[in-house]
Order: C-alpha cells, then structure tokens, then sequence
C-alpha cells in the first residue's frame, strides 16, 4: 500500500507518468459501462434484440446473458474501425508520452463524434442544443460530447423502436389468425399464444431470422 502511494507522491517523471496512466486506466473502467452504453451501437443492437425475443414470446429464451453477449460482439464489430482509430490517433500517443492527456481527450473524441454524428438525427441535436442555448456550430467537432450523447441516445432508442415495431409485425398477425382461428372452433379457454408459438418459432426458423435481424443491424450502421 505504501508503494502505491509512494508512486503518487513520487516527484520522479517516471513515476508520475506511470502514476497518470494507471489513473487513467481506473478512471476508463469506472465510467466503461456507461461509455459503451451511450457512445456505440450498443443500445439499438440490444433493443432490437429484445424485441425479437419478445415478438417471439419465448420468455426468457434465448436468456439475456445470450442477448447481451450477442450485442456485445456485434457491437466491437462494428466499432472496431473507430475503437481503431482512437487507439491509433490517442491512447498510443498518450502512452509513448507524445501527446498530453488533454490532447489525447481531444483526439479520442474526433472518431467518436464522427460516428455519433452519423446516427444523431437533426431534430434531436437541436434539442439540446436548444436548451443549452448553444450557437449554431461550425462542424460537429464544436459540438460538445455533453450535448451530442443524449442527442445520438435518443436517436439510437427511436430507430430501435422502428425496427422493433417492424418485426413485430408477422408476429402480431400469426397471433390474430391464431386467436381467430380458435375463437371461430369456440376454443375460448385455449390460449392462442400456446398454438401460435409453435408457428412462429417455425416462420422465424425457415426465414433465417437471426441471420436476417444482424445483416439489418450491420447495414443500419
């Protein structure tokens, strides 16, 4: 413990500079989650899952720890290009002491603007923008991150939604054929979502559903 904090108190270049990473580090997986949550394709990816699942009414099938690992991986595949280019244009500078942590900050948020600004719709930028009583900016870079994060966030659960309500759809009406079906036999006390099920799964299956939902998802971004 004392060795940590001697690093701390250490006025050796070295030490500081090793000190200011390993904060730094710390401070990046404190705030990961929340990073990964607002900042990427994250969100829509999951939303979007989860409505497949619900659409489906399998319960709990596949589990969530399924459909947060799928979204997971989806999403540093997609953000593999930006989470590139901010290791290449920030963290690597930054660890070769050849840029300040300021200028890596600036650095980092370029990619990362870029590809928010990508999926935010204008309607929502001007919101916050709005509210904050901003100018209106030269470029997106001028844009501040506390402004285009909530901005891109509610962009990212609107499209979730739409596609969302687009695979509803089949669904929805494999269940009211169902439940006509049934009611037109006088099986009001069957459940429709007990016969309907079996069809659905089945239609999802000979369509390739899960290849279908990703290759939408992939091309959305």
């Amino acid at each position: 413990m004392n060795e940590f904090i001697d690093i701390f108190s250490s006025s050796d270049p070295e030490s500081i500079s090793t000190s200011v990473k390993l904060l730094l580090l710390l401070t990046i997986l404190s705030v990961a989650p929340g990073l990964l949550i607002l900042m990427t394709s994250f969100t829509r990816i999951l939303i979007v899952l989860s409505f497949v699942r619900t659409s489906l009414a399998t319960q709990q099938m596949p589990p969530n720890q399924v459909l947060i690992g799928i979204a997971l991986f989806l999403t540093f595949f997609v953000m593999a290009p930006t989470f590139q280019e901010v290791n290449d244009e920030a963290l690597t500078p930054l660890f070769n002491n050849e840029i300040t942590l300021d200028e890596a900050y600036e650095e980092a948020s370029i990619p990362m603007k870029e590809f928010m600004a990508k999926h935010t719709r204008q309607k929502d930028l001007e919101l916050f923008m709005g509210y904050s009583e901003m100018e209106r900016p030269e470029t997106i870079q001028d844009v501040p991150l506390t402004t285009l994060v909530p901005a891109f966030a509610i962009s990212e659960l609107k499209t979730a939604f739409q596609m969302g309500f687009m695979i509803f759809v089949p669904f929805l009406v494999i269940d009211m054929a169902v439940a006509s079906v049934l009611m037109s036999m006088g099986m009001m006390m069957l459940p429709p979502v007990m016969i309907s099920l079996p069809f659905k799964i089945l239609l999802f299956v000979l369509v390739d559903g899960w290849y279908l939902i990703s290759k939408s998802l992939l091309e959305g971004f």
